[in-house]
Formats: structure tokens, C-alpha cells, sequence
């Protein structure tokens, strides 16, 4: 992923000098063969050979310089997720390595709270839910990558910002002390000068319909994002095409601005937390359907990011 981020870099920049790859690759003494896996991503640019194709581009400001020859010298790196016990899927890795270099995450859920602000219980809870069987093993292993992620989160100084619809936090189909566990989880990073939350009122149908859940990245200060993840009941698909990332910008402005403040949201989840009965009744969802078919019915439930 960091080698497709600065392959698509270079051949901007080479556009916009008006050059071609036979440009290029005079520049590194090598074929445009090279060049072209260089850009798309399936060769690694040496830190050096970013430096000449910088400068064959001129393009001297030195964020700019500084930040692509970061991405040359981390393509290779090993990210955390790599020495896991159990290999970590490949297409969770890649979503990984983008989540980790993120400077800037916007999350749009319908359904589940986002996956970095979501407690090890809550965790628990989707994943013995869903409808394809997990052991004890694999529930604990998606419980401990999810806590990683917050953690490693929390200390890279990234910003979040979340629009969460209102059935996400009122439904009744967790147990009581999973919910009030996540809600009071979300109170303190409500507190976080880095995170900003928002609840979608249920009433905002129209809003909530214009976009299916995604989380879109951005990277090294930029307010525009570079990546948009969205996940299907196989994998998660990664949209980088800037045609296909800035509708999901554009959607998520409009979210933002009809869902409640951050300080409505706050009292939202303080009044959920104060309504919430030490005992609950069963879902009526599991209660009318039976615990097998809702089961099934939730099957879903461990997708979101």
C-alpha cells in the first residue's frame, strides 16, 4: 500500500512536468519497465532514486520531498500486525498498513460503533453473533487485533472523526453491561482533543440513506482523502481514485452537518447510559425470530471497521 501511494505520487508529479517514462527511466540508468512497476506500486523506489525523480520533476517543496521519501523508506517495513501468532488475513493487513500510516480517519457507521472506538467485550459480543461459527480462538484473536489497532491508535496522534447512527447505540440485541461498557468507552473519547463524535438522529433518513458505511483515510496532514474503505461479506474494497473518494468526502460533510453537535452528543449518550435498566429483557429481534435465525439475520454484524 505505501509502495502504491508513492508510485501514484511520482506519476503525478511526472505528468504535471509533462515527461514520460522513457524520461524517467534515463533518469535512474534503468527501463521503463522499472519505472512503470514503480509507479504502479509493485516495485519498491529506493529513497535515492525518489530524490532523482524529484528533482527531474522540480519539485523542490521539502514537505513534499520529505514526506515521499518517508513512504520509500517504510515501504518494505514490517507493520506490527506481520509477527501476530496467527497470520493476519492479507486484505486486513492492507487495510492495516493504511489505517497505521493515517493522520486523518473519517468513519460513517450505520449499524456497529467504529471498530477503533469499540471495547474488547463489544468485540466479543459481533463476533459471537455472526452467523458463521467462530471458536473461542478466533473471537479472542479479533478481540486482541481490535485492541491493538485502538492502542497503536491512540499513540499516533491521528485524527478521528466519527458520524454514528442512532441505532448503532440503541439497539437492544447486546447484553446490558457490554452496552453500557461501550457507551461510557465512548464518553471518554468524547473527552479526546483528537476525536470528534456525532450521533445521526434516526429522524435524518434522508441523509442516512445517501451513503452505505465506509472509513476514509488521510495521510501526512492532508484534509483530502486518499483512500475510502468500504467492506462487502468477503473483504474490504480500498477506492483510491480520486472520482471515487471525493463523492464519500462530499457525503460525509453533509452527515456532519445533519447530525447532533458533539456536545448534543454527548448528552445523547449520557441520557442512554442513564435510561439503560440493570436488566433487560431478551431482543425482541432474538425473541420473535429464535436465537438461531437471528443469528443469521445478524450476520453482518463483523464487517464494519
Amino acid at each position: 500500500m505505501r509502495g502504491r501511494r508513492l508510485g501514484a505520487a511520482l506519476r503525478r508529479y511526472r505528468l504535471a512536468a509533462r515527461l514520460d517514462q522513457e524520461h524517467a527511466a534515463d533518469a535512474l540508468g534503468c527501463s521503463t519497465a522499472k519505472t512503470s512497476r514503480i509507479e504502479t506500486g509493485a516495485n519498491s523506489a529506493r529513497v535515492a532514486e525518489v530524490r532523482y525523480l524529484l528533482d527531474l520533476y522540480g519539485i523542490d517543496d521539502p514537505p513534499a520531498r520529505r514526506r515521499l521519501e518517508r513512504l520509500a523508506r517504510n515501504a518494505t517495513k514490517r507493520g506490527w500486525w506481520v509477527n501476530q501468532p496467527v497470520p493476519v488475513p492479507a486484505k486486513l493487513g492492507d487495510y492495516l498498513a493504511l489505517e497505521s500510516d493515517a493522520t486523518f480517519i473519517r468513519t460513517w457507521q450505520t449499524t456497529l460503533v467504529p471498530g477503533l472506538l469499540q471495547t474488547a467485550e463489544y468485540t466479543r459480543a459481533l463476533a459471537a453473533a455472526n452467523a458463521i461459527p467462530n471458536t473461542e480462538e478466533e473471537i479472542e484473536r479479533s478481540a486482541a487485533i481490535r485492541q491493538e489497532r485502538r492502542k497503536r491508535f491512540l499513540e499516533s496522534g491521528a485524527r478521528l472523526a466519527a458520524v454514528i447512527r442512532e441505532p448503532a447505540l440503541t439497539s437492544r440485541g447486546l447484553p446490558p453491561k457490554t452496552r453500557r461498557a461501550q457507551l461510557l468507552d465512548l464518553l471518554w473519547f468524547h473527552q479526546q482533543p483528537l476525536i470528534t463524535l456525532q450521533v445521526l438522529p434516526l429522524d435524518e433518513w434522508a441523509c442516512a440513506t445517501g451513503s452505505p458505511p465506509f472509513v476514509m483515510l488521510s495521510f501526512d496532514g492532508e484534509w483530502a482523502p486518499s483512500a475510502v474503505v468500504q467492506d462487502t461479506h468477503q473483504e474490504s474494497v480500498v477506492l483510491e481514485d480520486e472520482h471515487l473518494t471525493s463523492p464519500c468526502a462530499h457525503a460525509f460533510d453533509a452527515l456532519r452537518s445533519a447530525a447532533l453537535t458533539t456536545e448534543q452528543t454527548r448528552t445523547f449518550i449520557q441520557e442512554l447510559i442513564a435510561d439503560l435498566p440493570e436488566e433487560e429483557e431478551p431482543a425482541r429481534g432474538a425473541a420473535y425470530f429464535g436465537a438461531t435465525a437471528w443469528r443469521a439475520f445478524t450476520e453482518g454484524l463483523t464487517a464494519g471497521r
